[in-house]
């Protein structure tokens, strides 16, 4: 009689899923089950990909008939530009504990619909106290699905993490892109207070993203192991943790500044109009939405993504040296080096979903990264603004630039390396 076949180790028996992979429906019709689960699943993604940022990218068209309509001062629209980034750091720190809580689907849907009432209601109000409180909750959809998207890709998904990254951070450019660039015409076609129509129709697109949710809230998406791993907290003792939260926020800083502050900048340096700055800059913000589509299926194909790492990095320090040398004679290929090198954001949404072995492993990897990286990234735009109040000039300005991009490159390498952060973190104490 032949001896029992043992599986290897790591390697789980016939019929036992893979840790953090939902285990298979049973009985007759399941596999057609599962497939319209996961299209449905795909589709859930996809949607609340496309509302990520469009709570953030239509207010800035919007802003100064927001402030007159609504009494916000400048100050408070200071706050308003930084509250994304604080409320993307602070509730994405707990958005793995929520969906331990609550369940991965149950999460995000909460989160969207919370974010269709922040963005309806900041629409509706006439002071300025209400609009900041209920444009945080418009951003709790992004801050929450930010963190999870990962993980859900690599529990529904594992064996298509790259393609599938690939699909939801393009529909995440495509939808910061339709905001920022409709906003303003909506507004036109109503004509008076026609702000409130630009800022508050996005709540429409925020309450369709939640309709293919209810559908999985049955589901809580994550074996019962989830709480072992959920806290970020305890990816401070992984390096790979710390080089992604800084790769991650040193490419989110370069994102924020040349958004906030390269139109100025070609305005000033360049001698451009403000229109044509402008310009310049959407021809960064619409490179997005195909180098989205291509770094994260390529990423998921290496071994290592250091290749791609230094692309990116090169791509920076081309443009910036371009930017300082001829602002005006190459600006428009300066402005497609910098669209180019952005792809370092899906590159770095692949490899937090790379370097975790389990999907509660990478939403606890994402909250740290990602919360971590928030903060490093929000500092950026404010020492720009004093640098350049400061000596009103450039020169410091690219001085930091180029050290950050000596951060991305060396954390970028740690980070790319084939690795998983559950084999830097010590076993947690059973009982």
């Amino acid at each position: 009689m032949p001896a029992p076949r043992v599986p290897a180790p790591g390697v789980p028996a016939p019929g036992v899923p893979a840790p953090g992979v939902l285990a298979p429906e049973r009985g007759p019709g399941a596999p057609a089950d599962r497939r319209r689960g996961r299209w449905t699943l795909l589709l859930a993604v996809v949607l609340t990909a496309v509302n990520l940022r469009t709570a953030v990218t239509s207010v800035g068209p919007l802003l100064s008939e927001v402030q007159a309509a609504t009494g916000l001062s400048s100050a408070l629209a200071g706050v308003l530009t930084t509250l994304p980034v604080a409320c993307f750091a602070l509730v994405g720190w707990y958005a793995p504990a929520l969906a331990h809580r609550f369940g991965e689907h149950r999460a995000v849907a909460a989160a969207l619909a919370l974010m269709t009432v922040g963005l309806a209601g900041r629409a509706a109000v006439a002071s300025p106290a209400p609009f900041l409180a209920l444009s945080g909750v418009a951003l709790l959809g992004g801050a929450v699905g930010n963190v999870l998207l990962p993980s859900l890709v690599k529990r529904h998904f594992p064996d298509r993490i790259g393609p599938m990254t690939a699909v939801y951070t393009t529909a995440l450019a495509v939808g910061l892109t339709a905001a920022a660039a409709g906003a303003v015409p909506l507004a036109q076609a109503v004509g008076e207070g026609g702000w409130r129509v630009g800022l508050g129709a996005w709540a429409l697109l925020s309450a369709v993203a939640v309709l293919p949710w209810l559908l999985h809230l049955g589901e809580r998406g994550g074996p019962a192991s989830l709480g072992g791993a959920r806290s970020g907290a305890r990816m401070l003792r992984s390096r790979t943790a710390w080089a992604l939260a800084l790769f991650f926020g040193a490419q989110s800083l370069h994102a924020y500044v040349s958004f906030g502050w390269f139109a100025l900048f070609f305005a000033e340096r360049g001698g451009f109009s403000a229109a044509t700055s402008g310009l310049l800059v959407a021809v960064v913000a619409g490179l997005s939405i195909p180098v989205s589509a291509v770094v994260p299926s390529v990423a998921g194909r290496l071994t290592s993504q250091w290749p791609l790492v230094l692309l990116h990095t090169a791509c920076y320090v081309v443009a910036y040296t371009g930017m300082l040398l001829a602002p005006s004679a190459g600006a428009w290929l300066w402005a497609v080096l910098v669209g180019i090198a952005s792809g370092a954001f899906p590159l770095a949404l692949t490899m937090i979903a790379l370097r975790a072995r389990t999907a509660d492993g990478t939403a606890s990897l994402s909250a740290f990264a990602q919360s971590v990286g928030y903060v490093l990234a929000g500092s950026g735009p404010l020492l720009v603004g004093v640098l350049h109040d400061a000596e009103g000039e450039w020169a410091g300005t690219f001085v930091l630039l180029f050290a950050t991009l000596g951060v991305m490159a060396v954390s970028g390498w740690f980070a790319s390396q084939p690795r998983v952060v559950e084999d830097e973190l010590p076993p947690r104490p059973v009982g």
